[in-house]
């Protein structure tokens, strides 16, 4: 039930930002406003103080997040690879993991297609191509580790936190008074952040863990590949817990559009059913890849100073700014 009313909470703080609209995606992509990154970079922000908190209370303590090794090129190359394949994806449906399901729960018309598209995607790593991947990676003798980012410039985690809330402080600032303001949704882009913020804080009160929705769509392909072998016990998912969180953020979405319908406002569809479903497709195979999406790697895994979850957010925004800009 924590992981439902998580999910609920998070959904609706997502709606309220307005990430259920397409152009806020593309228009970042394109650099034509900064609403997404102003809301991106709040909610990451508050989701560090409030880990930072939680953990200095023990509380809870989560590790940074993995890397993704593939046995390619480098240390961080399924990060590179995975957060590449992500923002393609997402420039090409004008959605994210998470953003389709507020899409969905809104009523966005493409959000068939891309939730579709996107589940596919969850079947498709499941049923195979996780399997490759990790056997590439196994062959290749590698393993995965947790590295703060600031081992790698010899800072604390004190004087890392300080860096990143200063730095992403002055990009909000910056960007909210000399950068044109997004015509939709009409909530600036910080205080969105701020209500993300807030459910990271609700998940870490009631569940002790971050948000992160990528992994619903792993589950999904679970489900599938489960259903279609007869029930097969060793199929059978081992949790359902990202299930319900993304049921909640859908209920949570469709109920705060009910009781508040000029939230909505005037949704304009930024892609066809076809780029729709192909770009869920690959952003879902590219989170997989990664270990994780602009939630789970973005909000959550920067908040908590990952080194991986950086290099997979940068290859995000830098591949789908270029696919972005190829639409165009």
């Amino acid at each position: 039930m924590a992981s439902f009313i998580s999910g609920a909470a998070f959904g609706a703080a997502m709606f309220a930002a307005g990430f259920h609209h397409p152009s806020v995606i593309v228009a970042q992509l394109k650099f034509e406003n900064f609403h997404m990154i102003q809301a991106f970079l709040t909610a990451t922000a508050t989701s560090a103080i409030v880990y930072t908190i939680a953990e200095k209370f023990n509380y809870t303590h989560l590790k940074p997040r993995s890397n993704s090794p593939l046995g390619l090129f480098a240390k961080y190359d399924g990060n590179i690879v995975g957060g590449g394949l992500l923002g393609a994806g997402m420039a090409l449906s004008a959605s994210c993991p998470g953003t389709l399901i507020i899409q969905a729960g809104a009523g966005v018309g493409t959000s068939v297609f891309s939730l579709s598209g996107a589940i596919l995607g969850g079947i498709a790593w499941t049923g195979f191509l996780g399997k490759l991947i990790n056997k590439t990676a196994k062959n290749a003798d590698l393993k995965s580790d947790a590295v703060p980012v600031g081992d790698h410039v010899g800072l604390s985690g004190t004087a890392t936190l300080v860096a990143l809330e200063t730095v992403f402080t002055s990009i909000i600032v910056l960007t909210t008074l000399y950068t044109p303001a997004a015509p939709e949704p009409k909530l600036l882009g910080a205080i969105g952040g701020l209500l993300i913020g807030s459910a990271q804080a609700f998940s870490i009160l009631t569940r002790r863990s971050m948000v992160g929705v990528s992994s619903f769509y792993d589950e999904a392909g679970q489900l599938f590949w489960w259903i279609l072998s007869g029930f097969k016990a060793s199929l059978k998912p081992t949790s359902l817990r990202n299930t319900l969180f993304a049921t909640g953020m859908f209920s949570g979405v469709w109920l705060l559009a009910k009781a508040a319908p000029t939230l909505v406002g005037e949704v304009v569809v930024e892609t066809s059913p076809v780029l729709a479903t192909l770009g869920a497709f690959l952003m879902i195979i590219g989170a997989r890849t990664a270990g994780g999406c602009t939630s789970g790697h973005g909000i959550s895994g920067i908040s908590l100073l990952s080194t991986s979850s950086m290099i997979t957010i940068a290859s995000t925004f830098g591949v789908g700014a270029v696919v972005a800009a190829g639409l165009s």
